[in-house]
Formats: C-alpha cells, structure tokens, sequence
C-alpha cells in the first residue's frame, strides 16, 4: 500500500466523528507519483484521531483527485511515528506534548538514558530520577504527559490486535476515550454503534465462551433486533427468540436458561416482558409515547374552519374541478380536525384533496408566501414522493429525515422533543412507510397545537422498519378516517386504477387479460420475459417515450429474471457500450456515463435520500492511476460526488424492487411476473407494482403466476401493540 510519512502543516477540518481535512508536509513517500512531492505540502482527508501539528505520520493510501476540492491524500490507515535518534527523541520530549520538560531537561534525560528514553519512562517512572536535578514533581509531569500521550497509541494497536481495522479502531477510541478497553474487558457489544454485531461477535467468541453471561444477553437482544428488522414486528414470542438464537448464533438456548436472560434483561431495562409478548424496551416506550403524544394533540382545541361549503364552491370554479361527497368530507374533516387520516388507492384523488387543503387553509388565515411556508409543512418518507408532493401543491415539501434535520453519523434527529418545529398544519404523504420509530420521532419534533393530516394507502406494502402505524391508527377509530373508493377514469378505456381496487379485493374481472389504453397483458414463459421486456422498450423508444419514462419493477435482486440481470439487459439498449463514455467496473458491475441509478440509504448531508434516482453524468479518473476514480451523479440539478468506495450505496435504476417503488410514481411501468419469483408472489407486493403506474402498465409473464399473487396473503400478519395502547389511553381518559 503506498504511503507517506511526514508532519501535519495545518488543520482545516476536524468532525466529531474523527473525519479530518488539512495539509501534510512529506519527508518520505513510496508511491511514484508524489516523489515531486517530498519536501512539499499536499492536502489529506480521513480518519485521524486528534490530529496534532507536533506528531510525526505514517499515511497510509491513495492520491487522488477530488472534483471539487482537487488533488488529496485519501487515507485508509495511519500510525504515528515514534520518535527514532536522540535528535528526535529530545524534539519530542521538549515539545508541548511533554509537561514539566524544556529543551535543557530533554538534553540531560537523553544523555543519561539515551535513545531509548521514553521506553524506560514508560517502564519506571523512578528511571528519571538518574537525572541530575530533577525533582519528584517534575519527574512526575513528565512521566504522566508520556502516558497519557502513549495511551491511545496503546489502544489502537489493542484493538487493530484484536481485528479491528485503523478507522474502526479510531472511532471507537474518539467516542469511548480512556473507557474504552473497560468495555473490551466487560462488554464488546457496546461498540455495536460503530461496528457490526456479526464483528463484535467473531471477536468476541476468539477471547470468551460462546455461553458467557454478557454474549447472551448481547445475542438475545440482537435477536429481537433481528426479528423487527426481518418481519417488522414490534414484540416476540418466547419459541421464535429461542428459534433465532439457535438459527443466527448458534445457541442452544432452553426454558430456563432463556427465563433467565429475559429476567436480567428486564431488570437491566433493556426488555420488557407482558405476559407472553416480550418487547425491546425502546419499542415499547415509543408505542406508549405515540399513543399519547396522539392524544394531547387530538385533545388541543383548534378554530373552527367556517363557511366551508361557499368556499369548496369557489374552489372548484377557480381549478375547475368537481369534488365528490367523500373528497369533500376528506377536505372538511382535515380543516376542522386535530388529526385526519385519508386512504385511498391509486386515482382517488388523493393529491387532489391535499392540494385543495392548502390552497384553503392559505386562504382562510390569509397567508402571505412566506407565512404559509412556517405554518405549513408538507412531507413524505422518500425524496420522489416529497417532490411529487411539492409539485401537485406548488409548495415546498421536504422527507420526514431532513424536516427532523437527521443525523447520519449518530442517527438521530436534531428536531426533537427539546427543539421542535412550530408548524400548524402538517401533511404526511405515504405514511404506509412510516414505521414506528420515524413517526415517535416526527410528534417528538411537534407541538400539540397542531392539524396533523396522514395520507396514504392502508393496503400497500408496510413500512421497512418495525411497526404497522398507519393500520393501527385507522383500525383504533379514534381518529377522523376517510376511505376513498371512488376512481376517477383517465379515459374511457383506462384500467390501472381498476385493477388495483380488483387485486385490492382480490377479486379479478375478464378485463385483466383484455388490451386497454393504458393496459396489456402479455403471456410469456419465465424463459422469453428478458425477450419480451428487450420488444418492449426498443418499440416504446421507437414510438418516442423517452427511456427515462420507463421502468421496470421486479420483486426481488437474484436469479435468471431477476433486477441484477435485468438491469445488465436493460443498460446494454438504453444506455450501451460507447467509446464516447467513459465507463469502471465495480467489483462484477459496469457503471457507465448516463447510467440510470437508484440511491439505497439517506444522506442528508447531500440532499440525497433512500429511493432517489439519479444519472451519471461524469467519470473523473486519476490521470496516473486508471484505478482510482469518482463519479458525479446528477439528482434533478443537484449533482453529488462518489468515490470509490461510496458505490455500494447505489444500484442501476433500469429495473428496482416494487419495494424501493414505494412512494413513487412512474409514468410507464413493466411489471414482471413469473414462478421465479415464488417467494415474493403475494397480493401487496402486486398490488403496490400496479399502483405505480401512471401512464401505462405492461405486465409479462404467466398467467398462473399472476393469479397466485393476487390470491396469496403470503405476508405475515406484525405484531405490533400501538392499536392496544392506543385505544387504552383514550380509554383511560374517557373513564
């Protein structure tokens, strides 16, 4: 690995995290491009652990060039560079680094001790006092600066010993300091936040008994962890933890000792037990404290919204639209209620409601542009589904995580219940994705005085995360609830919408097999889909639909028609090999200029959120090193660069997962089925796939496929205790 050794010059960035930027002055280097360099001062940029100016470095690395900051030094690693030779050993211990020791005092320590001095301090603090003239006081200042400047040193090598690599190590150290080989010695699992648990375990059982006490508990909790993740629920029972501890760690857990960890982890707070439901502690209070930061706000008295059925009128004339009966009732209930929830499927009306919401709501208290935007908050789980938001109401809209202003690196929100945000009327888009810890978080960051209006689709797939929010709200009927059935036709011979309610209700009409204007049906054994899906887009590109326009949404990543290989197909005719655009290959995937690509995680930092997508508008090699690269990719105008080892966080976005879909629209989908895909064939995942279509939907495939779909409630019921709580708290309160 090439390196350079020298000396920080300047300290231009330093985060909490231990994430560094200054400038270094190379002494000595191996990598060929930087020879020009020795002598001179280059930029670095990683993780350092309190950098210091009186330090000598050894980086370890790649020079490479940063769109916009230029060339820098990319560190992976590093370790500090003990002082060698009395010249260097005398530098250091009259450095500020060293109290109590000036020039002359290192000058003496050096020629009774040597160039080995700061080992034998370290060794025996009493080997000072073979100084002439060196008093107990000084000598002490001496030997503790040396220690504690030793001490993280020290716990770095431990844990890289341990198997810990420099940035996982320098982490740890910056958030847990001088506790930190307490908790190597006590409890690993505390570093859980940094490092994953599958690490902390493999380290764990190379120095303990795979049954000691604090694994147990660790595995346990991580189970439950585990289980939310897997099936979303928000409480277990006791056979399907013992089930995982044996399935995921290889424990072999039985009644007794299993009643046994629950007791401890109860008594620890980490748990809690109701019977035969055992709970994390966290989910639970955030249930409870749903339910009753729900109902303070559905008890906060709001002004009464008058003159409604004059102003809906007005309304109407001036968008030229005619609401019926139930999106009236909808738009009513919403001004005049504390907490409204609207559902509806696709072509209800569901944004047209919204965007008549606002445009009352403006009116009625006489909002200027700039008072509405501070009264008003419209938001939405996914970037798509904000920007759709935005665009249906022509007001900013924004996700849930950057209302909260999210924190990636400590994943929390700096909107909280000690700093809230003063809006009056909020609106939740897509609130099926909302699980429950996102939605604890958004009433933490509001007031009580609010109208809080959820909007969504109680039959779409649920959130990701633990919890089923939007169900349990409606089915508690504590609530204003508004069901939209009716679907408004987008030509005489429109069927997506009509479809969905048939899936909805499980209950297919002779259409589903017929053409329509925004409809086809095409059979197709699994083996000729690639085929059929290639005719599809060339004829569509032939007639002029931009490729832009097109998706295709598969339920699951592996396998013969599978999104991967889909994604390979789709980019070799939207977007094929040219010499005109620069291309690299991750590790078996070939990113190319104008690539379409999906973002898979949230980062706020640059405005780029889960589900976004995006295209690549620019390779940037390194002009000496055709392997080290980074690519601008451009979101709408809002372009963001990666380096290498930023690409795990996107995929191509010629084919997606009907669930990363969600809280998207598209105007021409093609949607896939087929008995490969047996696992994933069940009416929520199909029904959300349809719903997604604007324009057009082509589904291929075979017809037996598509039937058991429609036909399999193959997911699993969650269990989850917001319903009950909820409904006990307004119980309680009634009594």
């Amino acid at each position: 690995m090439n390196y350079i050794k020298g000396n920080i010059r300047t300290i231009i960035y330093e985060s909490d995290s231990g994430f560094f930027v200054g400038t270094f002055k190379i002494k000595e280097t191996n990598d060929e491009q930087l020879q020009e360099k020795l002598g001179k001062v280059i930029t670095i940029t990683g993780i350092i652990l309190d950098p210091n100016l009186d330090d000598n470095y050894q980086l370890f690395g790649k020079y490479v060039r940063n769109e916009r900051y230029g060339y820098q030094f990319v560190i992976d690693s590093y370790e500090k560079i003990k002082p060698e030779g009395k010249d260097a050993v005398i530098d250091f211990l009259s450095s500020n680094l060293i109290k109590g020791c000036g020039k002359k005092t290192a000058i003496k320590i050096v020629e009774i001790l040597g160039e080995k001095a700061i080992d034998l301090i370290k060794e025996n603090k009493n080997n000072l006092m073979m100084v002439p003239n060196m008093s107990l006081i000084k000598a002490d200042k001496i030997y503790q600066s040396i220690i504690d400047y030793s001490l993280v040193d020290d716990i770095l090598i431990n844990l890289k010993k341990l198997g810990f690599t420099i940035n996982e190590a320098t982490k740890i150290v910056k958030k847990y300091q001088d506790k930190t080989m307490m908790y190597v010695n006590e409890n690993l699992y505390y570093f859980k936040e940094i490092v994953s648990f599958e690490k902390l375990d493999r380290i764990f059982k190379s120095i303990h008994d795979p049954y000691d006490d604090v694994r147990l508990l660790a595995c346990t909790l991580e189970a439950m962890e585990y289980l939310s993740n897997k099936k979303g629920d928000v409480y277990y029972f006791k056979e399907e933890l013992i089930d995982t501890l044996k399935q995921q760690f290889r424990l072999f857990v039985d009644d007794i000792m299993f009643e046994t960890i629950i007791n401890e982890l109860v008594k620890k707070n980490l748990v809690v037990q109701n019977e035969d439901k055992y709970f994390l502690s966290k989910l639970d209070m955030m249930e409870k404290e749903i339910a009753n930061m729900l109902f303070n706000i559905s008890n906060t008295p709001h002004k009464e919204f008058k003159n409604f059925d004059n102003k809906i009128k007005r309304l109407q004339e001036e968008l030229n639209v005619c609401y019926n009966e139930e999106q009236k009732t909808a738009i009513y209930k919403a001004l005049n209620n504390s907490i409204t929830i609207i559902s509806g499927g696709p072509g209800t009306g569901k944004t047209t409601i919204v965007n008549a919401i606002t445009r009352l709501y403006i009116e009625y208290y006489k909002l200027s542009p700039i008072e509405a935007s501070v009264s008003i908050a419209l938001l939405a789980p996914t970037g798509r589904a904000s920007k759709k938001l935005s665009l249906a109401t022509n007001l900013k809209a924004s996700t849930i995580h950057r209302y909260l202003k999210w924190n990636k690196e400590t994943n929390d929100f700096q909107v909280n219940e000690y700093n809230k945000n003063h809006h009056k009327l909020i609106i939740v888009d897509e609130v099926s994705m909302v699980d429950t810890y996102l939605f604890y978080s958004l009433l933490c960051g509001i007031n009580d005085d609010v109208q809080l209006i959820l909007v969504g689709d109680t039959f779409q797939l649920p959130s990701v995360g633990a919890g089923l929010v939007l169900n349990d709200l409606v089915l508690s009927k504590q609530f204003s609830f508004i069901a939209l059935n009716t679907i408004y036709r987008q030509s005489p011979n429109s069927y997506i919408p009509y479809l969905a309610k048939e899936i909805k209700e499980k209950d297919l009409s002779d259409d589903y097999l017929l053409k329509k204007d925004d409809y086809n049906f095409l059979k197709c054994s699994s083996i000729k889909i690639k085929e059929m899906i290639k005719e599809i887009i060339l004829r569509s590109m032939e007639k002029g639909i931009k490729e832009d326009d097109i998706i295709v949404l598969a339920p699951m990543y592996k396998g013969e028609n599978g999104i991967d290989n889909l994604n390979q197909i789709l980019q070799s005719i939207i977007n094929p090999k040219s010499k005109d655009k620069l291309e690299i290959t991750y590790f078996d995937v070939i990113y190319r200029e104008n690539d379409k690509v999906l973002q898979l995680v949230n980062n706020p930092d640059c405005n780029i959120y889960n589900g976004d997508i995006g295209h690549i508008k620019k390779i940037i090699f390194s002009p000496d090193k055709k392997r080290d690269y980074s690519i601008l990719i451009d979101f709408d105008g809002n372009e963001v660069i990666y380096q290498k080892e930023d690409l795990n966080s996107i995929k191509h976005a010629y084919a997606i997962t009907i669930h990363k879909s969600q809280g998207s629209e598209f105007a021409n989908v093609i949607l896939p089925v087929c008995k490969n895909y047996y696992k994933m064939l069940y009416n929520k995942l199909i029904y959300t796939g349809v719903s997604r279509a604007k324009n057009s939907l082509v589904i291929v495939g075979d017809e037996t496929s598509f039937l058991m779909a429609v036909n399999n409630d193959y997911a699993e019921k969650r269990k989850t205790d917001l319903l009950n709580k909820i409904t006990n708290k307004f119980k309680e309160n009634d009594s």
